[in-house]
């Protein structure tokens, strides 16, 4: 039912069936690795932290995360929203895949209008969009990738040698020498020692400073989710937003409006009998089909609808079968387990003919 007024109702999802399925799942994983890659990356830096501030002292630690606040901000000031660019990429696929879904849908009527060639360049269109982005995609994180080395790796490298040489040539060398009387082989054992600490602190916090592009691209994809969730939100309440042609000006102005809240105006009574009492048939664009209809079906009455097109007759049990919202007046109907409805294309499932 939500998905039937996501794509009949609401205007403000394009793709309903990429945002609940690729998209949901992308976000899950997404979320998931960033929790991995941010944990453990965390706790190496308080321990080798505190023990580097207890062999070297408090200014190699301060040193090595100094430098990567600074490449952290390098980065931040220079790269692309990875973000939006992500929300974008996700947008054009669910286009594309839209696309073909329309063309398995109305295959028959577009072999009868030979709109074979027309198809095949609107499907190729789309493509060429998705592709395009993603190459431009691909080449800002190609690009990305030598800022991160550059500043990360190498960078940190440089500024490593100077930390672990802190014993020997730093504030307190003389203290250091003197305690261990010049000796070599304990000077080279500490050095080592102080160099995987070192390194492993300097991983952990590139672990956490390189994450930022999965911080964007979590974000990419929590846009599109949080709409969603919103919109199902929004229509578990009754209330819709559609994009109308504003009839009162001279030119056509589309604007996204609300409509169809059932827990204003409108009332909907559960009853043995159906009955509309000044409801009103309107369109989800707008259209007021009728200003107000009022009828009475008693059990065992026997009625026909007829009508020209585009009158109205679809419409009002649509709002009966509360597809669409009943915006005004009173309508009562029996409960959902004692009426059937039959659409207007039938639909034959694969199962017993009970079902």
């Amino acid at each position: 039912m939500h998905y039937y007024k996501i794509c009949n109702l609401d205007s403000r999802i394009s793709n309903p069936d990429q945002r609940l399925t690729t998209d949901a799942e992308k976000w899950a994983k997404s979320l998931s690795s960033l929790y991995l890659n941010t944990s453990k990356p965390a706790l190496d830096l308080i321990l080798f932290v505190r023990k580097l501030s207890q062999l070297v002292g408090w200014q190699g630690p301060a040193l090595i995360i100094g430098w990567y606040g600074l490449s952290a901000f390098i980065i931040k000031m220079i790269s692309p929203p990875f973000g939006r660019l992500t929300a974008m990429e996700q947008k054009l696929e669910g286009e594309y895949r839209s696309l073909h879904t329309e063309l398995l849908a109305h295959s028959e009527e577009i072999a009868f209008y030979n709109g074979s060639d027309w198809e095949r360049k609107n499907i190729d269109n789309g493509f060429n969009r998705l592709y395009e982005h993603c190459n431009y995609v691909l080449g800002k994180r190609f690009l990305m990738g030598i800022y991160d080395s550059l500043l990360v790796k190498y960078g940190a490298v440089l500024v490593g040698y100077t930390i672990v040489g802190l014993p020997v040539f730093g504030p307190g060398s003389e203290e250091y020498l003197a305690k261990h009387k010049d000796d070599p082989s304990q000077i080279t054992k500490d050095y080592v020692r102080n160099s995987s600490l070192l390194i492993n602190l300097a991983k952990a916090i590139g672990r956490l400073v390189v994450s930022y592009k999965e911080v964007q691209q979590l974000a990419g994809y929590t846009t599109l989710i949080y709409e969603m969730d919103e919109v199902l939100g929004d229509l578990s309440a009754g209330r819709y937003k559609r994009v109308m042609v504003n009839a009162n000006e001279d030119t056509n102005n589309q604007n996204s409006v609300g409509f169809g809240s059932t827990k204003g105006s409108a009332q909907v009574i559960k009853s043995e009998n159906i009955s509309f009492k000044d409801v009103p048939i309107l369109s989800p664009n707008g259209d007021v089909l009728i200003p107000k209809m009022s009828f009475d079906i008693q059990p065992g009455m026997h009625l026909m609808i007829t009508g020209p097109n585009g009158c109205g007759k679809s419409s009002l049990f649509r709002i009966l079968g509360e597809l669409w919202p009943c915006t005004g007046g009173t309508l009562c109907k029996p409960g959902v387990e004692k009426i059937f409805y039959i659409p207007q294309r039938p639909y034959l499932p694969n199962g017993t003919l009970r079902d």
